[in-house]
C-alpha cells in the first residue's frame, strides 16, 4: 500500500456531524418558547414606553401651545395605535402598530385631554393604561404586565402592573 492511502484525512465524519445537528435541534426546541415569551415581554414594555412618551408630549405641547391637546385611540383601539392632536386640529404625533402587537391587550381611557395648564381637563378621572399578553409565560406574567397611570396633575407614571386574577388589573404604581 502506498503511504498516501494509510494517512487519515482531517475533518469530521458524517456521524459526528449528525450528532451535532441533533444536539442543536434539541436545544433549539427548548429555547424557542422562552424566546417568544421574551419577545412579547419586550413588545409590552416598548408599547408602554411609547404611551408614556406620547402622554408626556401631549402634556408639554398643551403647555407650550396654550391649548387643549387630546390623545385618542386609533379606530381599532389603543392596541392598534393612537394620535395626539391639538385643539386647532394639528396632528402632533401618530403612533401605529402592525399585526405583531395583535396578541397584546391594551386597555385605557376613551381619550386623554390636557388643558392649557398641562393638567387633565376638569372632571376627568385618571384611568390607567394596562398592557398584557397571553403569550408571556404564566409564571412570570404578573411581573411583566405594564401599567401607565396618570396622577391627578396629569403626569404619567409607568410601572409594573399587579393582577388579582388572570388579566384583571389591580392597583397601579
Amino acid at each position: 500500500m502506498s503511504a498516501s492511502l494509510s494517512r487519515r484525512q482531517p475533518g469530521f465524519t458524517l456521524a459526528e456531524m449528525m450528532l451535532v445537528v441533533a444536539i442543536i435541534g434539541i436545544l433549539s426546541a427548548f429555547a424557542v418558547p422562552a424566546m417568544q415569551s421574551m419577545i412579547r415581554t419586550q413588545q409590552v414594555k416598548t408599547i408602554s414606553f411609547d404611551i408614556f412618551a406620547s402622554l408626556s408630549l401631549a402634556r408639554s405641547e398643551a403647555l407650550k401651545r396654550n391649548v387643549n391637546v387630546t390623545m385618542t385611540p386609533a379606530a381599532g383601539g389603543w392596541a392598534t395605535g393612537w394620535s395626539v392632536t391639538d385643539a386647532n386640529g394639528n396632528v402632533l404625533r401618530v403612533q401605529q402598530y402592525s399585526n405583531s402587537s395583535a396578541r397584546i391587550t391594551l386597555d385605557g381611557p376613551a381619550n386623554v385631554v390636557y388643558n392649557a395648564s398641562g393638567r387633565l381637563t376638569a372632571g376627568a378621572v385618571p384611568v390607567p393604561f394596562v398592557l398584557t399578553s397571553n403569550d408571556i409565560e404564566s409564571a412570570i406574567r404578573d411581573d411583566q404586565e405594564r401599567c401607565v397611570m396618570l396622577d391627578l396633575s396629569g403626569r404619567p407614571v409607568s410601572g409594573t402592573g399587579k393582577t388579582t386574577a388572570p388579566h384583571t388589573p389591580g392597583p397601579c404604581p
